[in-house]
């Protein structure tokens, strides 16, 4: 019999004070899975935690740079104390900055280096690294399941986000990569998944989509147009695949990246 549950399961989520995977975690916990909540906003995931808790259910916060291996470390051994085990990791932690955006006001030939590297390091190390922690477990365990997070950019580059577009393309290669080398070296039983979020309207990429007067900016406005179901997507409509990755029904799925697009990576334009 297919099924879609999670109860009981032990959910990693990286990135977990961000709008998307606190919204998931939030989700995941309604659903019966125990959530550990890393991110270096210490206060926003213990509040997480708390809330979670409060309404019934079962989580974590624990501290975790995930650019900082000990860190990662740390971080796992806290929630295999806790938890005895991990069954999924979701690589939520990314972002992206002005200072790496081309815009009139800043060129590519005048980007920072150092934050051309924060958006490169964040999104494809701070991917890398939690997966080789959490799925070294995994490895020891047997069996496991890792979801990234992508991005519409890695299908074809975005306008001016030079670095954010690069690194989650990276991010789909490595998603494909590690899916064949923990099958073949490993265990067939850990799977390596992502999704490939559409355009959610945050607070990260609000500088991008609303001009200062809170009018559609001209590229707020060609996102619409090239989606064909019209709108933003929100975050509480990515969590059903994340939900089906981590479930037994997607037992034999493992290498994929899943547009969550309102189709906006199906439409040609015309």
């Amino acid at each position: 019999m297919v099924s879609f549950d999670i109860k009981d399961k032990v959910v990693v989520i990286t990135g977990a004070g961000g709008v998307l995977c606190s919204t998931m975690a939030y989700e995941m916990a309604q659903l019966g899975a125990k959530i550990a909540l890393l991110d270096i906003a210490e206060d926003r995931i213990a509040a997480i935690a708390d809330e979670i808790c409060q309404s019934g259910g079962d989580a974590i916060g624990v501290p975790c740079n995930v650019l900082e291996t000990e860190s990662i470390t740390a971080a796992k051994d806290a929630v295999v104390a806790r938890y005895g085990r991990v069954d999924v990791l979701i690589n939520g932690a990314g972002g992206n900055k002005p200072a790496a955006t081309a815009s009139p006001d800043l060129s590519f030939f005048d980007m920072p280096a150092d934050s051309l590297s924060w958006v490169l390091n964040l999104n494809l190390l701070g991917t890398i690294y939690p997966t080789q922690v959490f799925g070294r477990q995994m490895a020891e365990q047997g069996f496991g399941c890792v979801i990234n997070i992508s991005s519409m950019s890695a299908y074809t580059p975005l306008t001016n986000t030079v670095a954010y577009s690069a690194a989650k393309a990276a991010v789909s290669n490595f998603t494909s990569w590690m899916a064949t080398h923990f099958a073949q070296n490993y265990s067939p039983e850990i799977r390596v998944n992502a999704i490939a979020p559409g355009f959610l309207h945050t607070q990260q990429n609000h500088y991008l989509l609303v001009n200062s007067d809170g009018t559609p900016s001209a590229r707020g406005q060609k996102i619409i147009a090239g989606t064909p179901m019209g709108r933003y997507g929100r975050p509480e409509e990515m969590v059903g695949a994340i939900v089906y990755l981590c479930s037994e029904a997607a037992s034999f799925v493992t290498g994929v990246v899943l547009p969550i697009d309102g189709g906006y990576n199906s439409y040609s334009g015309v």
